[in-house]
C-alpha cells in the first residue's frame, strides 16, 4: 500500500495541492505557494533608494519642493517601520549588503514575512504617492518625468499575497467550453481508435494464431508500427498527409475519401480523421499481441470436440472463442482506453491540437496551460481531471467487463 501511494497516489495529491494555488511563472509574485503576506526586500530595495533619489532630485530643482517633501516624508517613515520589525531588520540589511555589492540575493533572505495590516498601509501609501505624483506631473514640469512615475509604479510591486484560491481552477475549467470540447475531442478519439483496433487486432491475432509457413516473420512483421517511436511514426504521417506531396493523402483524393488532398490536415473532420487512422495503424499490432496471448491458452481439443458435434467455424467463435477470450479482451480495452484517452504526443506532433482546437485532447489541453502558459496552478488542476477521468474509466471496466473475471478468482 505504501509504494502504491508513493507511486500512484503521491503525484496525484501533490498536483490537486498545486491546483489550489495561482501559480503562474509569467508573474513573479506567483511563483510559488504563499500562505502568508510577504514582502520581498529585493524588490523593495530595488526601488525604494533610486525613488528617494529621484524626489530629492526634483526637490533641489525647486519643482514642488514642498509637497514633494512630504511625499518623501511618508515613503521614508514607512521605511524605517519596516526596518523596526526584528523580524524584518536582519533581512533588510543583508539584502541591502548584497544589493550594494552587486550579489545575488536568494528568495530565502529576501522574502520576509508580514501582517496584513502593514500590506494594507503599505498599498494604500503607494497608491497615494502614484496618484500625487501623476497629479504633480500635470501641473509641474519634472526633470524625470517618465523615472520618477516609473518608480512610483513599481513601488508597490514588492507585495506578496497569499496565492489560494481554493477550488476556483476547477469552477473555471468545469464552465469552460474549451475543456468540455477537449474532453469531447478526447472521447471520440478514444472510442473510435480503441473499437477499430480491437476489431482489426482480433483480426489479425486470429490469423497469426493458426498454423502456417512463415508464420513467425509474420509476426514479427506485424510488430513493426508499434516499435516505431510515437513521435517518430507521427512526424512520417505528417508528412505523408502532406496537402502538396503526401503520399496517402494523394491516394484518399485519388479514391474519393477526401475532395482535396489539404482537407486531411485543415479541416476539423479531416484532422480528427488523420489523428485516427495513424492510431489505429500504430497500436492495432499491439492489441493484435494481448489478443494472441489469450488465443492460445485455449484448449485446441475443444474446437475439436466442438466440430465433431458439427459446429461451424463462426459457431465456435462465438461459443468458445469469445466466452474465453473474455478476460484477455478486458485486459486489451483496459490498457488500450487508459492509453488512448490520455493521448499526447501523437497528437501533438501530428496536428498540435489544431486547426481551431478540433483535436485538442484534454492532456494537450494541460500541457498548453501548464507549459506553454506557465500557469502551474491551472494545468495541475486539469491533471487532476484527466487522473479522474481515468479512474472513472478504470472503474467501469471492472465493474462491468471484469466482473466474471473477479468472480472466478475469488471462486478459486
Amino acid at each position: 500500500m505504501i509504494l502504491i501511494l508513493l507511486i500512484a497516489i503521491w503525484p496525484v495529491i501533490q498536483s490537486f495541492y498545486f491546483s489550489l494555488f495561482d501559480l503562474k511563472l509569467s508573474d513573479p509574485k506567483k511563483t510559488a505557494v504563499h500562505l502568508n503576506y510577504n514582502i520581498n526586500l529585493e524588490r523593495y530595495l530595488n526601488t525604494y533608494p533610486f525613488l528617494i533619489s529621484a524626489l530629492d532630485n526634483e526637490i533641489r530643482a525647486g519643482k514642488a519642493p514642498d509637497k514633494l517633501k512630504a511625499i518623501k516624508s511618508k515613503l521614508t517613515a514607512f521605511d524605517q517601520q519596516l526596518q523596526r520589525n526584528s523580524s524584518i531588520k536582519g533581512k533588510y540589511d543583508a539584502v541591502n549588503d548584497k544589493l550594494m555589492n552587486f550579489q545575488q540575493v536568494s528568495s530565502a533572505i529576501s522574502i520576509a514575512k508580514v501582517d496584513r495590516g502593514t500590506v494594507k498601509q503599505y498599498q494604500e501609501m503607494a497608491d497615494q504617492v502614484y496618484k500625487n505624483l501623476k497629479s504633480l506631473s500635470g501641473q509641474t514640469k519634472f526633470q524625470q518625468e517618465k523615472k520618477l512615475l516609473g518608480l512610483a509604479s513599481g513601488y508597490g510591486d514588492a507585495i506578496m499575497k497569499p496565492n489560494f484560491i481554493g477550488l476556483q481552477y476547477y469552477k473555471d475549467n468545469l464552465t469552460s467550453s474549451r475543456m468540455w470540447k477537449a474532453i469531447g475531442n478526447t472521447t471520440v478519439f478514444t472510442v473510435i481508435s480503441v473499437f477499430a483496433e480491437l476489431v482489426l487486432g482480433l483480426a489479425i491475432a486470429l490469423l497469426i494464431n493458426k498454423a502456417f509457413i512463415g508464420r513467425g516473420l509474420i509476426r514479427a512483421s506485424i510488430l513493426i508500427p508499434w516499435a516505431i517511436p510515437t513521435a517518430v511514426s507521427a512526424l512520417m504521417w505528417k508528412f505523408l498527409y502532406d496537402g502538396q506531396n503526401g503520399i496517402v493523402a494523394k491516394l484518399f483524393e485519388n479514391f474519393g475519401l477526401v475532395k482535396k488532398m489539404e482537407s486531411l490536415l485543415v479541416t476539423d473532420t479531416g484532422a480528427m480523421f488523420s489523428v485516427i487512422f495513424t492510431d489505429v495503424w500504430k497500436t492495432t499490432p499491439y492489441m493484435a499481441l494481448l489478443l494472441l496471448a489469450g488465443l492460445q491458452t485455449i484448449p485446441s481439443s475443444l474446437y475439436e470436440a466442438a466440430s465433431i458435434d458439427g459446429a461451424g467455424k463462426w459457431k465456435q467463435f462465438m461459443t468458445i472463442t469469445l466466452p474465453l477470450l473474455k478476460s484477455s479482451i478486458l485486459v486489451a480495452l483496459l490498457f488500450r482506453t487508459l492509453d488512448a484517452f490520455r493521448v499526447f504526443d501523437l497528437i501533438f506532433v501530428l496536428t498540435g491540437g489544431g486547426p481551431a482546437n478540433s483535436t485538442e485532447t484534454i492532456s494537450i489541453l494541460a500541457y498548453k496551460v501548464m507549459f506553454s502558459q506557465t500557469n502551474f496552478g491551472e494545468g495541475s488542476a486539469l491533471s487532476v481531471i484527466v487522473f479522474i477521468c481515468v479512474a472513472i474509466i478504470s472503474m467501469i471496466y471492472i465493474k462491468f467487463l471484469g466482473k466474471d473475471l473477479l468472480n472466478e478468482s475469488s471462486g478459486r
